[in-house]
């Protein structure tokens, strides 16, 4: 996942709105979404290479993302798979929090991560190259491939379509979010920033929607919750553009403590 756009607490009727694309290479293996056989609770696409997942949600509540942190020059050797922080969450029970405490004094064992994580206490930010976990307070957020809100211009655009989108559509639609995720304009060479990778590939990894060979944007996903505890989870899969959908019934807050899904 490359870019997570949240609108958290900050638009009439909907307490989450979630925007992402998952980039990665063309060559890995990847199962769309939906419910997984091993954990009928948990519906999210998955990582058929490590087992893990990049986005998802449960019926009880539970919403968990993550990006990577670009940083070539710190990759670790034979490091745990960090899609594997996703799916172990929404697999267990424990507080968003709780689960975050557990994971920090061991989270250096990783490559870069960025981890954001949803329960019935609110929204949680974790990343292994910043200080401790956090809980977000209400407002507009956009996370890409380093710390929450570093103003990339990829983020940027991000936010300010997420923004104008707010503002005109009361209502927003799965299909309205789904628009912004892909848009291609590209990043001027003065705006790129310099994260060890070849010039070439930073203006490639710029766009909010990424073609460049032999990887790019692999999936779009939105997540709707409206204040009702209605949660719509949409994907689209590329190149075939084949979509996806489901939607649950969140229980209120005060239900949801002590459910383990």
């Amino acid at each position: 996942m490359c870019l997570i756009l949240i609108a958290y607490r900050c638009h009439p009727g909907y307490p989450l709105l979630i925007a992402a694309n998952r980039d990665e290479f063309h060559d890995r293996p990847t199962a769309p979404l939906a419910f997984w056989d091993d954990a009928p609770h948990l519906m999210a696409g998955r990582d058929l290479k490590e087992g893990g997942t990049w986005l998802g949600m449960t019926r009880a509540g539970r919403f968990a993302a993550l990006t990577n942190y670009r940083d070539p020059a710190r990759t670790l050797p034979n490091a745990p798979s960090r899609g594997r922080l996703v799916s172990d969450y929404l697999q267990g029970g424990e507080p968003a929090r709780v689960y975050l405490d557990r994971l920090a004094p061991r989270a250096s064992a990783y490559n870069g991560f960025n981890l954001l994580l949803g329960d019935e206490e609110g929204l949680h930010y974790y990343a292994n190259h910043a200080s401790e976990p956090r809980v977000l307070e209400p407002g507009l957020y956009g996370l890409s491939n380093h710390l929450l809100d570093t103003p990339w211009p990829k983020l940027k655009r991000g936010r300010l379509l997420l923004r104008q989108l707010l503002d005109r559509q009361p209502n927003p639609t799965p299909d309205d979010l789904l628009q912004l995720l892909v848009d291609r304009t590209p990043a001027p060479d003065a705006e790129l920033p310099r994260t060890g990778v070849p010039l070439e590939w930073e203006r490639w990894l710029s766009p909010i929607f990424i073609t460049a060979p032999g990887y790019g944007t692999r999936s779009s996903t939105v997540l709707l919750v409206d204040d009702r505890g209605c949660a719509r989870l949409v994907e689209v899969t590329w190149p075939e553009a084949s979509r996806r959908e489901f939607q649950v019934d969140w229980p209120p807050p005060d239900r949801r403590a002590g459910q383990s899904a």
